[in-house]
């Protein structure tokens, strides 16, 4: 789970049905109240998924949430102020069951790790649409599991 940039939207993904929940949050009560609910899937989907991981852009606009068995990044544009996701896209991963995915600290990259291919695949973020372009070649790695972007000390 992960809250909005603002902090009063709650995104919650769901691993068996791959979805992902949106809850209002009230900071004073401390109570979430289930706002919406979108599938993390493309429509023509068939098949067994787990969705995996969730990720708020840096700016805030953007959600992006992975889908294993889809073997997809879904790409929702976040309207900060009523909390609603809309699809944007549903992506190809470049590889088999995207364990996890990390945009870096700017917002303009978004590394996922495919642990049943054996690779990372980098993506350009449009910082416009928050679409997904693949950005040059795979890196070869032994089933990646997770991907984190870490200050300099």
């Amino acid at each position: 789970m992960v809250f909005g940039r603002d902090g009063k939207f709650l995104y919650v993904i769901t691993e068996l049905t791959s979805s992902v929940l949106t809850y209002a949050y009230d900071p004073k009560s401390g109570e979430l109240r289930q706002a919406g609910m979108i599938s993390t899937l493309p429509k023509q989907f068939s098949g067994t998924n787990y969705a995996a991981e969730i990720e708020v852009h840096p700016s805030g606009k953007f959600l992006y949430a992975s889908n294993r068995g889809d073997d997809s990044i879904a790409v929702f544009s976040l309207e900060s102020a009523t909390g609603v996701l809309k699809l944007v896209e549903v992506i190809p991963t470049k590889g088999k069951r995207p364990r996890n995915f990390a945009l870096d600290p700017t917002g303009s990259w978004l590394l996922v790790a495919n642990q049943e291919s054996d690779n990372i695949v980098v993506f350009r973020v449009d910082g416009a649409t928050g679409r997904l372009t693949a950005a040059g070649e795979p890196l070869h790695i032994g089933s990646p599991a997770c991907v984190r972007f870490v200050s300099a000390p």
